[in-house]
This record gives C-alpha cells, structure tokens and sequence, in this order.
C-alpha cells in the first residue's frame, strides 16, 4: 500500500485502494480519465476542503486495514458466524451493486474492442445473483441452524443441518469455478496497456472479490462447517 498524502495523485489511490473509488464517485471527483492530477488539486477543483477529503481516504484505507488483521479462526461459532456475516456477506451486499455500474459501463465502451469484457460482465452478473441468494439463506436460515445443532447436537437437528452444508459447499466450488474463469480471461486481472481508469478499477475489485470470496469459504467450508461435521 502507498503512503497517501494529498499529493498522490487521484488515480494511484484509485488503483492501490479500490474502494476509494465509490468515495470519489460520491464526491464527483474523476479518478478516471481526469484521474492524473494531485488529490489536493482534484478535491479544490470540486471546492472541496481537501484536508477532509484525506480523512475520508483514510478511514476507507483503516477500514480495509482493520479486516484484515483478525484471526477467525479461533472465534466462539457465534462470534465467527458474525464475523462472516459483517466482513463478507455486509460487504457483498455494498460491493455487488456498487461494482455494477462500472462492469456495464466498461463492457459497453470498452466491449467491441475487448469481446471478453462481454463475458466478464455474464458472469459477474451471474456471481452477483448467486452469491446474494447464497448469503441470504445463509442469514436466515442455516447460521440459526447450526448455532441450535451446535448448541444441542441432537439426531434430528443433524438431518436438518446435513442437506444445507452439503448444497453450500456445491454453491461455494460453483463460485470458485466463476471466480477462475475470471482470473484466466482477464489474463489474471492484468489490464491492457491502454486501459482507463475505470477498466483498470474494474480489474482491481474483481481481485479483491475473489480473495474475499475464497478467504470467506475457507472459512465456512474448513472452519465453521468442519465444526459442525465434527458432531455428527
């Protein structure tokens, strides 16, 4: 990570902090093709105080920060179910539909030139759908199931609990399939020499969603899963 200063330039915080890029669009500044100027300058040009504008960069980069350096694995189950739900399935919920505009607007500029950007905006479409069903079910129905099977691991509850981990493990291994055959057409995520900024955040997010979505089922597949198969 970059040391962020108000003489970065707009277009590197973009780049080395994805999600700065939600902050600027709600600002209206242009990280993308106006993207190469200072954040001091981008944040006068928008008669902003740019010394705020910093402050808010930072809370993003603390945030970021802050979720990476928990160790889950050896959480209570009710406090690692928590965990889960606020690092990814809260983040899926604010990441999915904000990333969309950006996959459209790509694939709609940049599509006739790049033909697999047509793909990557099929298969996003479809993660997005999957992966929000997925973590909805989750919330409201599996997590309270096993929390009661794990607190009262009784003969009935285990046939209750058995058939949902067995279905989310096959909804996890069909993600990853979507998330690798991202990787392998975006050339693992490396944009073209000439892309634009927004190409380029688009590439930076879709990283950050696969190593989110494999750090999210390792730990329900290998943690809180294995937990429950170990008292059936």
């Amino acid at each position: 990570m970059i040391q962020i200063t108000l003489e970065t330039q707009v277009s590197d915080i973009a780049t080395a902090l994805p999600k700065s890029t939600d902050l600027f669009r709600n600002l209206r500044i242009d990280f993308c093709c106006g993207g190469k100027v200072s954040l001091q300058k981008a944040a006068e040009a928008r008669n902003l105080d740019p010394a705020e504008v910093l402050d808010l960069i930072k809370e993003v980069e603390e945030k970021s920060e802050r979720r990476e350096s928990m160790a889950p694995a050896s959480f209570g189950e009710k406090t690692l179910i928590a965990y889960i739900q606020e690092k990814y399935h809260e983040e899926l919920e604010r990441e999915l539909p904000a990333l969309t505009p950006y996959i459209t607007k790509v694939a709609r500029v940049h599509g006739d030139g790049h033909p697999h950007l047509l793909r990557v905006q099929e298969i996003f479409k479809t993660l997005r759908a999957e992966l929000l069903d997925h973590t909805a079910d989750e919330d409201k129905n599996v997590f309270p199931l096993i929390l009661e099977f794990l607190n009262n691991p009784s003969a009935e509850l285990k046939e209750q609990v058995r058939p949902h981990i067995f279905e989310l493990e096959e909804e996890h291994e069909n993600a990853g399939r979507l998330l690798n055959e991202l990787r392998d057409i975006t050339n693992n995520f490396t944009p073209p020499d000439d892309a634009c900024g927004t190409y380029r955040t688009v590439y930076a997010r879709l990283e950050q969603l696969e190593k989110d979505t494999f750090e999210h089922v390792h730990l329900e597949n290998n943690v809180l899963f294995d937990r429950v198969r170990a008292k059936m």
